[in-house]
């Protein structure tokens, strides 16, 4: 898994390529980790290029998505490719998570 991260202002963004598993995800879980701990953090996670996503995939982002809201912080996440948003939808996360179709959408939606 790669995975980039950058300031669009306050926001950070990251993005991320290849399969989000159980042997990848605790290095997102440790860049994240110490973002999602700072009060009003805004954090947009774009995922087009995730070709693939396990249980410990989706754990990484429960997690902080509850560290966003016991912070007042914003998890976004972005351009879910296909197979990816069919494990969200299944595991009914679609309807848990800030979801956006564009980069640009999720920009939008942090920034509120």
């Amino acid at each position: 898994m790669k995975i980039s991260q950058r300031q669009s202002g306050d926001i950070h963004v990251f993005e991320l390529a290849g399969e989000l598993d159980f042997q990848t995800s605790p290095d997102l879980r440790s860049k994240l980790q110490p973002i999602t701990e700072k009060p009003s953090h805004k954090v947009i996670v774009n995922l087009k290029k995730v070709s693939y996503i396990d249980s410990s995939g989706l754990a990484t982002f429960v997690e902080a998505l509850q560290k966003a809201k016991r912070s007042s912080g914003r998890l976004v996440l972005t351009e879910l490719a296909p197979s990816v948003k069919s494990v969200f939808e299944i595991a009914k996360l679609d309807k848990v998570f800030l979801l956006t179709a564009t980069e640009t959408e999720a920009l939008e939606l942090a920034a509120q």
